[in-house]
């Protein structure tokens, strides 16, 4: 891909400069599932696939960001007051990371970019938080500042999300596509962000991303809506008992505190699929690649059962795949409601598991998905 972006890059500017390539992956959660907030463990990798930015610098304060797969130019002046506006799009993103970083301090000078990217779009795959930490990194490299502390670089952007663009997202995402080490996943404590990188040794097997191409309309209002029900949740069990989050919590405590049953189902998913992550990274770390799967497919019941966020579209994704002899175990993963769902298929067996996975979807869903193989790799780093 640094090749179609340096011609598209050449096409756009006029001029090959002094171009330097860099990149930086998306991410997936591999298990643990809105958990994140309350108070639980997270176990997501940084992909191959991800954005490749080509840069040349300039010495006139202006800036222009292209993308391969938008139309048009964006184009700001580094001494102007830089803003979030309709008009921008796309560019908002890497505006907010300059703001930001002329905000901290840094000195910045103008630049040419080009953008292009292999993610699936719109699949929940952590585009937005891979433009933020590519941009940041590229810029502080190219105007001569130290290498970020990567744990800076992630809630430096995550800042950059919740304040500028006005998305009030966690740190996971960031985290991710910052920290990322290839073949490793990372689980991570959103609460102190503690860490440690876990061997994803998958041998014959790889992993598969499943875009049921269904856009996610009910994620951000059903998101409101659970994060209400888990904070009724904790706010019952410690009328009785004293936990500082719903992950803390005892199945026994859920069972005979709570006796709403919709309640009762959300704190139940919240408290097994906390447990889910810390076993996850066991079995991973011994090898046993089938235990693994069956806690995906046990994460993804659970997530249609209990905490109700997955959907026709992600059900029948994800049931399709279990069903092929290849695959070890399948999950949505993400918000919900659309988006993407993973699994953990053998390679000898991906043809064939992509071809029946994508008829059955098609006949169930009237429309085609996307299935994508990806390595788990490295964050964000410069190429050439």
């Amino acid at each position: 891909m640094s090749n179609e972006t340096r011609k598209a890059f050449s096409d756009t500017y006029g001029h090959q400069g002094s171009v330097r390539t860099y990149f930086c992956p998306g991410r997936i959660n591999l298990i643990g599932e809105h958990i994140d907030y309350n108070g639980g463990f997270v176990f997501p990798a940084a992909l191959t696939l991800g954005i490749t930015a080509c840069i040349s610098k300039r010495e006139d304060g202006v800036v222009r960001f292209s993308s391969t797969t938008i139309p048009g130019t964006v184009e700001i002046r580094l001494n102007e007051t830089l803003e979030n506006k309709p008009s921008q799009h796309w560019a908002n993103y890497p505006i907010g990371v300059l703001a930001f970083l002329q905000k901290e301090g840094y000195t910045l000078s103008g630049a040419d970019v080009m953008f292009s990217s292999n993610l699936p779009d719109g699949a929940g795959v952590s585009s937005s938080a891979a433009i933020e930490v590519l941009t940041a990194f590229m810029f502080l490299a190219e105007n001569g500042h130290p290498e970020p502390d990567r744990v800076w670089l992630s809630i430096f952007a995550q800042k950059v999300e919740n304040q500028f663009i006005g998305v009030n997202c966690g740190i996971m995402d960031q985290f991710s596509v910052a920290n990322g080490k290839a073949g490793q996943g990372i689980l991570l404590n959103c609460n102190n962000l503690e860490f440690r990188y876990v061997p994803m040794n998958l041998g014959n097997y790889r992993l598969v991303i499943l875009n049921t191409k269904k856009r996610r309309e009910l994620a951000d209002s059903k998101y409101n809506e659970r994060r209400a029900e888990c904070d009724e949740a904790l706010a019952i069990l410690n009328q009785t008992e004293t936990f500082p989050d719903l992950c803390s919590a005892t199945f026994d405590a859920v069972e005979s505190l709570i006796s709403d049953p919709v309640i009762r189902a959300r704190a139940t998913h919240v408290v097994a699929e906390n447990q889910r992550v810390i076993e996850a990274c066991k079995v991973l770390e011994a090898g046993n690649l089938e235990r693994f799967g069956q806690l995906l497919n046990e994460s993804h019941f659970s997530l249609r059962d209990l905490y109700a966020v997955t959907g026709k579209e992600l059900d029948v994704i994800t049931d399709a795949a279990r069903l092929h002899p290849g695959c070890l175990g399948a999950r949505m993963t993400g918000a919900g409601f659309g988006g993407c769902g993973i699994a953990i298929v053998d390679k000898e067996s991906i043809p064939d598991f992509s071809r029946v996975v994508s008829e059955t979807y098609e006949a169930a869903c009237g429309w085609a998905p996307s299935v994508y193989v990806s390595e788990i790799g490295e964050g964000v780093r410069q190429l050439d």
